[in-house]
């Protein structure tokens, strides 16, 4: 039993989320920002051959307070605890990197996804632009409870709110929230937008939820992309089934509207961007269900 990882858990990150609950629930949203968690453990520290700072590089900086009118509006919030550099749950559970272990992988673990190739793995290799996290390999049975104490009920708890969701409405539209590096990896790239809709290109909502989503954030003049270079991770497309009655989008925002990425505080375009949002979520609440109930009934 991996002791000190356990003991770590359990005293820095328990619960290793936060959910932020309307009462009562008004709408069919479910919002979740899985990548905005900032405490990071002195045993995650000390296995870590980066400083807090730089392992801040692979953080969603302060989505979860970016929709944090959520609640407000009559939907929950879902926020992870822990950092993204630590655990991440918008990945399958088990897709492990083998350079990270000194073990051998069970053959249940996903060795060969392109994140895992990438380095960014259910469990991290590197953060955001390539630097190496750890200065020796990871214990099997320590990652095995870093799941079991932190993914599992962070998804098993959203999965519960979606389900409460559709019993009470006949539905849900889970809204997952992120931020991207305002620059690319690669120069050919090109410059980010503002913002980026995921929908796996129109398999995991309805192609209208999309298109009434990119319509709002142009209105309030913001450059909209599609799908590149992102089209939703694991959990968009493990919970987006239209067919069963969940909706799912992801939202990425461009870090350089209202953060420093080199000291991660916040810049003055911070609150008019927190207000845009705001106003973004009060139309989705008000008038995403108008849509999906519509084709409902024409169904």
């Amino acid at each position: 039993m991996p002791d000190r990882e356990r003991a770590s858990i359990l005293a820095d990150l328990a619960p290793p989320y936060t959910i932020h609950m309307p009462r009562p629930q008004t709408a069919p949203i479910v919002f979740c920002s899985p990548h905005s968690g900032r405490l990071y453990t002195r045993h995650f520290l000390s296995q870590s051959r980066l400083d807090p700072q730089a392992l801040r590089k692979s953080e969603d900086c302060y989505v979860d307070d970016l929709y944090a009118c959520a609640a407000g509006l009559g939907a929950p919030l879902i926020a992870a605890r822990f950092p993204r550099a630590y655990l991440d749950v918008n990945r399958e559970p088990y897709e492990l990197d083998p350079h990270l272990f000194g073990d051998p992988l069970p053959d249940y673990a996903n060795t060969q996804s392109i994140r895992v190739a990438g380095g960014l793995g259910t469990v991290a290799r590197i953060v955001a632009d390539g630097e190496e996290i750890y200065a020796t390999a990871l214990g099997l049975d320590a990652v095995l409870e870093r799941i079991n104490l932190l993914y599992v009920p962070f998804h098993r708890a959203l999965a519960d709110l979606l389900s409460a969701t559709c019993r009470t409405f006949g539905y849900a539209i889970l809204i997952d929230c992120h931020s991207m590096p305002s620059q690319p990896s690669t120069q050919s790239s090109g410059p980010r937008p503002d913002f980026v809709l995921g929908d796996r290109f129109g398999v995991s909502c309805d192609l209208r939820i999309t298109r009434f989503v990119r319509d709002c954030l142009q209105k309030q003049r913001y450059d909209v992309q599609l799908n590149r270079p992102y089209a939703g991770g694991y959990i968009t497309e493990h919970y987006g089934k239209p067919l069963k009655g969940i909706h799912a989008l992801q939202i990425e925002v461009n870090r350089g509207l209202y953060v420093d990425e080199t000291t991660f505080r916040t810049t003055s375009g911070y609150e008019p961007l927190k207000a845009d949002i705001e106003h973004l979520c009060r139309r989705m609440v008000t008038e995403l269900p108008l849509i999906v109930e519509r084709r409902l009934a024409a169904e």
